[in-house]
């Protein structure tokens, strides 16, 4: 990867963009902005999630959509995910509480070859960081976290803790839900807690999945397994947080019997690979997606429920846009122009918007103790899949 070192403190060097983060979508920002020409200063500590992860699996796993793969292809960066250690989801079983009703997706109703790969972040990690290195050309990574940001009229400097000085037309935050950048550009951001936890582990199971990724809603509480090579499948347990801290506490043994139990011995008995891990569940919303000089994407822009799985793929579809955008701004024009990064907002409202409403409103609905208010539910997802057009729309939007 390359790297560069200032020689003095309080240097500067000017970028046509920074990039500000280090996780899987700071990499894709990058490869998306040197897509559309941009010279970046990636301010990123290396190593951050690449690390090896065989013998072993990544306890993070994440579902990434036909439409974020065929992005990543095209900046170069799918190519390098070890196929070994991912799996297409080739159909999906949505299940209600009322152990009958359901949804079924599957690749003859998407008329493509798989809804989903599954894949680890290290893995998927290493591959973007590589695709990042064949474009040093490009691309300057700095190690030191940033520090100060002042927004100027036509710059933006960014300050980093060695004394290095950025100055760019346009900063892209991509650190987070907690982001720096968003706070020190008066980004405001909404925030409410679900008072939930996502307990994630990795399982050997006595029955094949066949590629079918499942998942079980239980009132307020979502269990998915999803589908790994070599038999192995992933579980995302989406439950309360008194609830997810009973089951990070209990013996590996003990916690493959409690997911075998509620999973209705689908997948057979179960052996856990690893002891679970919790990551606190949170929806935000942003009150812009940009400002003078600044572009939010990924966690940055906002967080959703993971029920649907699109999180990662969000975040994916924030860089492809921005790329897009500016590659139309013309050979002279000013990448942080706060004109063109609306187009960019605008782009993105409408997918953001919905994924939000779908996945909120999801949770909302199966949580609801209001009389009656399972059996609605379960209807409804009887109806949604007895109707093909809807049940395409839906696949639709998640493929993308």
């Amino acid at each position: 990867m390359m790297a560069v070192s200032f020689s003095a403190a309080g240097s500067a060097t000017r970028p046509d963009a920074v990039v500000v983060g280090a996780g899987l979508i700071g990499a894709a920002a990058v490869l998306g902005l040197v897509e559309a020409g941009l010279r970046v200063s990636w301010v990123a500590p290396a190593g951050t999630e690449a690390s090896p992860a065989a013998p072993g699996w990544d306890s993070r796993i994440y579902a990434v959509s036909p439409g974020s793969i065929e992005w990543l292809s095209a900046v170069g960066a799918w190519q390098g995910v070890d196929g070994a250690r991912t799996c297409d989801v080739t159909a999906m079983q949505v299940s209600g509480d009322d152990g009958h009703s359901g949804i079924g997706f599957d690749t003859r109703d998407a008329r493509r070859p798989r809804l989903a790969a599954i894949c680890e972040s290290s893995n998927l990690a290493r591959a973007l960081e590589r695709a990042v290195a064949a474009r040093a050309h490009a691309v300057t990574r700095m190690s030191d976290p940033i520090v100060d940001l002042r927004i100027g009229e036509r710059t933006a400097s960014v300050t980093l803790s060695g004394g290095a000085t950025l100055r760019t037309p346009l900063v892209v935050a991509a650190d987070g839900a907690g982001s720096t950048v968003r706070e020190r550009a008066g980004i405001a951001v909404e925030r409410h807690d679900y008072g939930h936890t996502a307990v994630v582990a990795n399982f050997r199971c006595s029955v094949p999945h066949h590629g079918v990724a499942r998942q079980w809603f239980f009132g307020d509480a979502v269990l998915a397994l999803l589908p790994l090579p070599g038999g192995l499948r992933s579980m995302v347990w989406s439950c309360a947080d008194t609830h997810a801290a009973w089951l990070l506490g209990l013996p590996l043994e003990a916690l493959a019997d409690e997911v075998a139990r509620v999973a209705g011995g689908e997948a057979g008995s179960m052996q856990a690979l690893a002891p679970a891990a919790g990551f606190p569940l949170r929806l935000q919303r942003v009150s812009q997606l940009v400002g003078p000089r600044v572009a939010l994407v990924g966690d940055a822009a906002h967080t959703v429920h993971p029920l649907a799985g699109q999180g990662m793929n969000l975040g994916f579809g924030d860089c492809r846009a921005l790329s897009a955008v500016l590659s139309t701004r013309g050979p002279q024009s000013d990448p942080g122009d706060l004109g063109l990064l609306r187009r960019y907002q605008r782009a993105r409202a409408e997918p953001i918007a919905a994924m939000r409403f779908a996945t909120d409103g999801l949770f909302r609905l199966f949580s609801s103790t209001l009389p009656g208010a399972a059996r609605l539910r379960n209807l409804g997802m009887g109806w949604v899949d007895r109707t093909p057009l809807l049940k395409r729309e839906l696949m639709a939007a998640a493929m993308a």
